[in-house]
């Protein structure tokens, strides 16, 4: 079935491949048929990228924690659920980490594999299920395991592009959010329209200004605490995310003054060396540059709030992992029997895990520290 056809069964009112319902800057490496695709050769170009220390000894991760007194990364108790149901999704962003795009309606979470989830979820203590993708609201299935897991009790987070919110299907869902007390975390590189267009695509910043004024209107971004608005933030080049409590008045007050936008709060990612942003680190010279950047501002006191230990992230076919960056990289968990899956979780089992690691985690450790959750230190 192509595209075109799926969005037309899936009724989103907009043919997901056009430009109107989302802008594209660039295509997936799955389309283009990238050697990049293969997360294998991810993992290689990373290994390859010469970072010595002054010593002359090769870096790596585990060695830094080790130098730095940290130990190993082990896991804390489990807080948030993450589950990526799908990449499917209406942009096509230069930076994304998850290569999501229209084209991928490979990867999208069957029925029975949501109902797994929600199995697990039911063996945890997780107080939070991070529901993500792609554009996760274009899962046929995404209401429903929405609606589960507030009837369970749970914080629940729609990650969002914002230019979903325009397609026809989803016009009601602000209103439907917010009904529910789902916290919506907004994908914004800039409050200013030239980074972000730059990074997401011409057009991405006037139709993200029109999401958060219909966000706004059904009472979002306002201080009440049923209807949180978390921008997201992530650099528009090869460089560290700003400080993310110094930057928020400054986002707040210029998306006030310009636009009459009220938001709760921002939080501040770095650009994981994945995917599409690995593709673009390197086509434009700037891979060992910004991983000895990472490598430079490694800080010890991020380390014990990363994501990996109080998060379980869930891939599109039932696999668990660290975190949504290993989950990229198919670094699964590996528990006694091999690759963990959801229908088969063990919460005891899952608690017991060694955490991987490899290159890319500097960029959850640099400056501030950076996970899902923003800054970790």
């Amino acid at each position: 079935m192509t595209i075109d056809a799926i969005s037309e069964a899936l009724d989103y009112g907009l043919p997901l491949s056009s430009d109107d319902a989302g802008p594209k800057p660039t295509r997936s490496l799955r389309a283009r048929r990238e050697p990049l695709a293969d997360t294998s050769a991810q993992l290689r170009r990373l290994a390859e990228v010469e970072l010595i220390d002054a010593n002359g000894a090769r870096i790596e991760f585990e060695r830094t924690l080790a130098g730095a007194g940290c130990g190993a990364l082990l896991p804390a108790a489990l807080e948030v659920f993450q589950i990526n149901i799908g990449k499917l999704c209406n942009m096509t962003c230069r930076h994304c980490h998850v290569d999501a795009g229209p084209d991928r309606t490979d990867a999208m979470m069957t029925r029975e594999t949501i109902d797994a989830c929600l199995w697990a979820l039911d063996k945890t203590d997780a107080h939070t299920v991070d529901i993500t993708g792609g554009a996760a609201e274009l899962h046929p299935h995404f209401r429903d395991l929405v609606e589960a897991c507030v009837a369970r009790g749970k914080h629940v987070i729609d990650r969002c592009n914002l230019t979903v919110l325009l397609l026809p299907r989803f016009h009601d869902l602000p209103a439907w959010l917010a009904e529910r007390g789902v916290e919506v975390v907004c994908s914004l590189p800039h409050y200013r329209r030239l980074s972000t267009d730059r990074q997401r695509g011409d057009g991405t910043y006037e139709k993200s200004i029109e999401a958060l004024r219909r966000l706004n209107a059904v009472g979002y971004g306002k201080g009440d605490p049923r209807r949180r608005l978390t921008l997201m933030t992530n650099p528009v080049g090869a460089f560290l995310a700003p400080a993310q409590a110094s930057a928020e008045p400054e986002w707040k007050a210029a998306l006030a003054r310009d636009h009459g936008i009220a938001f709760d709060r921002l939080i501040a990612l770095n650009n994981m060396p994945i995917s599409r942003y690995l593709e673009w680190l390197d086509a434009s010279g700037n891979l060992a540059a910004y991983m000895q950047r990472l490598v430079d501002a490694f800080n010890p006191a991020a380390v014990d709030g990363v994501m990996c230990r109080n998060t379980i992230s869930i891939s599109w076919d039932g696999f668990v992992y660290d975190c949504d960056f290993n989950q990229m990289l198919d670094l699964s968990c590996a528990g006694e029997g091999g690759p963990m899956h959801v229908r088969d979780f063990d919460p005891a089992a899952f608690a017991r895990r060694r955490i991987v690691t490899r290159r890319h985690c500097f960029g959850c450790t640099a400056g501030a520290g950076s996970s899902c959750g923003g800054a970790t230190a």
